[in-house]
């Protein structure tokens, strides 16, 4: 049976996605804008275009024109975040005063290429693991502040964005296995789990099995090599310990390799590169001066 993680909090055009604008503006500095505030007059407006220059799946686009009005813009989304493009594809339009639209340039195209990067390597590795491999999800491998947008865009992609944080879910990781024996562990969380799976974190069969014999209902091997997993869920099922179990891979997997885990046997794996690694999608923002 597979768990059903809860999904990012999603913050859709909201007061937080305002906030979070706001501070990445700031952060440019896009009110002290040397370049734009000598060279382009003060009263002049343009328009602009955003393009995709390679193919890949958009993220970000929504926010990015949030991005776009707090910096004084109109913006108008030519695409849907989930959609798949080509190079060379319209994305968003902009128009307004022309020194607003020059500093919120880079803000703006950051916000896109790399939440569209991240559902891009999201929708990589689904392919690569096929539609009867194991399920694609997140991990809180994530840059600080971004949390949920990082979030949507793995679902964006066609991933399960896992845990949002650590109030979504129990997980008992060897570090607390340092601090309290399993048994002692398991039984405290089961006992406070008000309805959750307590999974625990395993690197062998041995693991598995004691994990399981102190209550674990969910487990995730960790650090196994494809082989290593694969002994380890048909050990599970050879011992007739499988069923019922949701298992999942984490560690070391990453888009280039996810193929290799197909056929693990596994519900799922959790890639924590999709968030922290994965390459940005390139688009081009470019600018058409308007008459007043």
């Amino acid at each position: 049976m597979r768990a059903t993680p809860r999904s990012a909090r999603r913050s859709t055009g909201s007061a937080e996605w305002r906030r979070l604008a706001r501070a990445a503006l700031a952060e440019d500095r896009v009110d002290r804008d040397v370049t734009s505030a000598s060279v382009v007059p003060a009263g002049a407006r343009a328009s602009a275009r955003i393009t995709a220059q390679a193919p890949g799946v958009v993220s970000g686009v929504a926010f990015a024109a949030t991005v776009a009005e707090v910096a004084g813009l109109s913006a108008r989304t030519r695409v849907a975040d989930g959609d798949r493009v080509r190079a060379g594809t319209l994305v968003l339009e902009l128009r307004g005063p022309a020194r607003a639209l020059l500093g919120a340039e880079r803000t703006i195209l950051n916000a896109v290429m790399h939440l569209s990067g991240i559902a891009t390597a999201t929708a990589a590795t689904r392919r690569a693991v096929g539609s009867a491999g194991p399920e694609v999800w997140g991990t809180r491998k994530t840059h600080l502040g971004l949390r949920d947008l990082e979030k949507d865009a793995i679902r964006h992609g066609g991933g399960r964005p896992h845990r949002r944080d650590l109030s979504d879910g129990i997980l008992v990781k060897t570090n607390h296995l340092a601090l309290v024996p399993l048994p002692v562990a398991v039984g405290r969380a089961k006992s406070r789990a008000r309805g959750r799976r307590v999974q625990v974190e395993v690197r062998s069969l041995a693991d598995a099995v004691a994990a399981l014999d102190a209550g674990a209902d969910s487990l995730l091997i960790d650090n196994a090599s494809p082989a290593e997993a694969t002994r380890i869920v048909r050990g599970l099922t050879r011992a007739g310990r499988r069923r019922g179990v949701h298992i999942e891979l984490s560690g070391g997997i990453t888009p280039a390799n996810a193929a290799a885990y197909r056929r693990t046997g596994a519900d799922a794996i959790s890639l924590g590169a999709l968030t922290h690694s994965a390459p940005a999608l390139p688009f081009h923002l470019t600018v058409v001066p308007r008459r007043r």
